[in-house]
């Protein structure tokens, strides 16, 4: 069956960096376009950043935009979200998600994404 298995998440300073990772296995991973998505207390699951299914083309939140990074390695089956200058704002459960579309189309709505990770907790303190 898929998994996706995140990892990374942790305790934070206002300004530090984390750098997230979500580890996919039972799909063929070059196949899905990957998402970060987070969800934060009393609020509804957002997006945050997505990325093409080769890599060559990446998607941010205006509120992420420059300060955070999202990248895959096709032959490790992982995608990645590097996260700097972060801000107490950005305290959530973030989660990784895959979406098929044959077309490979890029979306950032929750609802497109097939399959999701359990969350890992990003906490930052100010």
């Amino acid at each position: 069956q898929v998994q996706l298995v995140e990892s990374g998440g942790g305790l934070v300073q206002a300004g530090g960096s984390l750098r997230l990772s979500c580890a996919a296995s039972g799909l063929t991973f070059s196949y899905y376009v990957m998402g970060w998505f987070r969800q934060a207390p009393g609020k509804e699951r957002e997006f945050v950043a997505a990325i093409s299914r080769s890599g060559g083309n990446t998607y941010y939140a205006d509120s992420v935009k420059g300060r955070f990074t999202i990248s895959r390695d096709n032959a490790k089956n992982t995608v990645y979200l590097q996260m700097n200058s972060l801000k107490p704002e950005d305290t959530a459960v973030y989660y990784c998600a895959a979406d098929f579309r044959f077309d490979g189309k890029v979306v950032t709505t929750t609802s497109e994404y097939d399959y999701w990770g359990q969350g890992t907790q990003v906490t930052v303190s100010s």
